[in-house]
């Protein structure tokens, strides 16, 4: 089944000192590139979700879509515009500064879902879900305005209605390291 991959880099970057977290440098080139890699031979195709820098984003190649709601609010927002413009069935998200992202994320979140029967399947490692690592069905994009327009912003809040499968990936669990401060970038690097 054919998937859109939408890597989210439409935040503030508040705790990165409000740079925007997917251009920082990493190992020679932006974060958002090293995510594009790993993600790329996993999709039909890539959206990038941003609400900044559009011109330097559009320049990876891939179109650029802005959030409909306005006020940087949050990965749902990002995930919502994603669903919109989406051709596929399915959609999955993952951040722009997680650049070491499974090689098998959908492939493994697609087989949960399958196998669960389910509208979204969630990476987890342990007892900690990664909601920003999701797998969807595009059918669930009314659910999602309805969840956005009365206020919600939280992921995991949304998603809790929904029939939802926790796929494991404690065999990659540093797969799912992400940058949220300089000190985190730095010592990565």
């Amino acid at each position: 089944m054919k998937v859109t991959g939408i890597i989210l880099a439409g935040g503030m970057g508040r705790r990165m000192g409000g740079v925007d977290k997917g251009l920082l440098p990493f190992h020679g080139k932006p974060l958002v590139a090293h995510v594009l890699e790993r993600l790329r031979p996993q999709v039909a195709e890539i959206l990038l979700n941003a609400n900044r820098e559009i011109e330097t984003y559009q320049a990876f190649g891939y179109p650029v879509i802005s959030d409909a709601i306005g006020g940087f609010s949050g990965p749902l927002a990002g995930l919502h515009c994603g669903m919109t413009a989406a051709q596929t069935p399915l959609v999955v998200t993952v951040p722009c500064d997680s650049p070491f992202l499974p090689n098998d994320l959908v492939q493994r979140l697609l087989l949960g879902l399958e196998q669960q029967q389910a509208d979204l399947a969630v990476a987890k490692t342990g007892d900690q879900p990664h909601p920003v690592f999701c797998l969807c069905r595009t059918t669930l994009l009314p659910n999602l305005t309805r969840f956005l327009e009365g206020g919600g912003r939280k992921i995991d809040a949304w998603y809790a209605g929904l029939n939802t499968v926790e796929v494991p990936f404690d065999d990659e669990a540093d797969a799912f390291a992400n940058f949220n401060t300089p000190a985190e970038l730095e010592a990565a690097a």
